[in-house]
């Protein structure tokens, strides 16, 4: 793989979100992951860690300790302060950093917080324009809203573990193998926060925004897995029907495995017009979108069966000269060879201050005018910007106000 540094593209333009600062008191992936999308576009982040820090912080692999990869993963461009919010110093400095923050973003569980006096309500009072965030598991007002949540208990509760069972019933069902409730609510958040703060801008107004896992996976599963439930009485019948069917996978090649795609009747007819099917040209499952659907995995076993003819290369090939929808099947490893991410240089070589040269990733959105970037600030090591940042407020590294000589007290 080609070793590409950070090229500062956009030079020193600022991102959409500089001038906003955000209070960030969120660890694991969910939070942390909302809060880099925020920073990578410019935000000014503030990452409080209690003396332990992270805990992804703990997870290998890592070079050295305290800075595992998931950290690194969705850490860049925040400053790390260290309070300990069980003392009264440590929350006097963390309301005098929400006076003059525009968000702030929590995902410990609010009756936690509600121990401490850090409510939407207090946190308001400190600063009326604050927009707050609360990042839980699942939605206040329900049974399980008190209840702590990871992501494998997330895709049980919403669902997604048992896809794999709709799939192929003799099996057991498994979790989707990536973190994908953590990841699909991170974004939410990120978008959530943006638009409070559109509200805010449009009408002075701060509010209090929550972003439930539970709730936001389900509703992201059942964009399509809604299906016939849509138009039952009593919802019952789930499951797309396509992208349940278990021919539904990678067509064997040659010499490894390819997605193809042929979608609608024009592709479809070319596909079997190019592969020397002429008597699938005119039948109905090629024509008829409805008979298509009902006979979608009897296709995809045409595919498999036909695959095999054919190297990956030259069915890719056939692909773009029908104009098909088509992809070689990646492994992750095979990513930082691939050509497209290659020439838009999505994989970056950095060099960390404590950690040494470290590979990661460039923000995939692009702005024309206000750049999103990963450059700005490396993932901190705990508690780096502590004393810095506390200065500022005119207190000292354990929180408590600077008393004059620079002393630390109360």
């Amino acid at each position: 793989m080609q070793m590409e540094q950070e090229d500062g593209q956009g030079g020193d333009r600022p991102g959409p979100l500089a001038g906003i600062r955000v209070i960030d008191l969120t660890a694991v992936i969910f939070g942390p992951l909302a809060t880099q999308i925020l920073a990578d576009q410019g935000a000014e982040v503030i990452k409080i860690e209690s003396p332990e820090g992270d805990m992804m912080r703990h997870v290998a692999p890592f070079r050295s300790p305290g800075m595992g990869a998931l950290f690194l993963a969705v850490n860049r461009n925040k400053k790390s302060v260290v309070l300990d919010l069980k003392s009264a110093s440590g929350r006097a400095a963390l309301f005098d950093l929400v006076a003059g923050a525009d968000v702030f973003v929590s995902s410990v569980r609010p009756k936690a917080l509600a121990r401490l006096g850090i409510t939407p309500e207090a946190l308001a009072a400190a600063n009326p324009r604050l927009v707050t965030v609360a990042l839980t598991g699942f939605g206040s007002g329900g049974p399980y809203a008190d209840r702590p949540a990871f992501d494998d208990t997330v895709q049980a509760a919403a669902g997604a573990a048992a896809l794999s069972a709709m799939v192929e019933p003799e099996q057991p069902p498994r979790y989707i193998p990536t973190i994908i409730a953590d990841k699909i609510a991170g974004l939410t958040a990120a978008q959530a926060i943006t638009a409070a703060l559109l509200h805010r801008e449009r009408t002075g107004e701060g509010q209090h925004v929550e972003v439930p896992m539970f709730e936001t996976l389900a509703a992201f599963l059942l964009a399509e897995h809604m299906a016939a439930a849509t138009f039952e009485e009593r919802p019952e019948n789930f499951g797309y029907a396509r992208v349940l069917d278990p021919h539904r996978r990678p067509v064997p090649t040659k010499d490894g495995h390819v997605t193809l795609l042929p979608y609608t009747n024009a592709q479809w007819r070319r596909f079997f017009e190019m592969t020397g099917r002429p008597e699938m040209v005119d039948h109905p499952w090629v024509n008829d979108l409805a008979e298509r659907s009902r006979h979608i995995g009897a296709l995809y076993d045409m595919l498999v069966a036909m695959g095999p003819e054919r190297t990956t290369t030259e069915w890719l090939a056939i692909a773009e000269a029908a104009d098909i929808p088509a992809m070689p099947m990646n492994r992750l490893s095979d990513l930082p060879a691939d050509p497209h991410l290659a020439q838009v240089g999505f994989f970056r070589r950095i060099d960390h201050p404590s950690e040494g040269p470290l590979w990661t990733t460039k923000p995939p959105v692009r702005f024309s005018r206000s750049p999103a970037r990963a450059d700005r600030l490396p993932p901190p090591a705990l508690g780096a910007h502590t004393e810095e940042v506390l200065a500022t407020l005119g207190r000292g590294p354990d929180g408590g106000e600077e008393a004059e000589g620079g002393e630390a007290g109360r």
